[in-house]
């Protein structure tokens, strides 16, 4: 197996074992609570452009980048790319 091949395959159970973690954390029903407040502080339902204020539109994309993250590494193998 090449040094390439090995390195991908570790990288990926690696993932695999992150988004084990990151399921324990958020589908508890604290967890839930946290992803829920998170939903509405990071912008989720929302649009994160400020007209004429592009720090603070940055700004706020920036936080829902971060709640994005979150729910794509809690979806299922089979919901991904829907």
């Amino acid at each position: 197996m090449g040094e390439a091949k090995r390195k991908q395959e570790d990288f990926e159970k690696q993932i695999a074992a992150l988004r084990i973690s990151y399921k324990q954390v958020f589908e508890t029903d604290d967890g839930k609570k946290v992803l829920s407040d998170l939903e509405k502080r990071c912008h989720f339902y929302h649009t994160t452009n400020i007209k004429g204020d592009s720090h603070e539109s940055a700004y706020m994309e920036g936080q829902r980048s971060v709640l994005l993250f979150i729910k794509q590494m809690l979806l299922n193998d089979n919901e991904k790319g829907r």
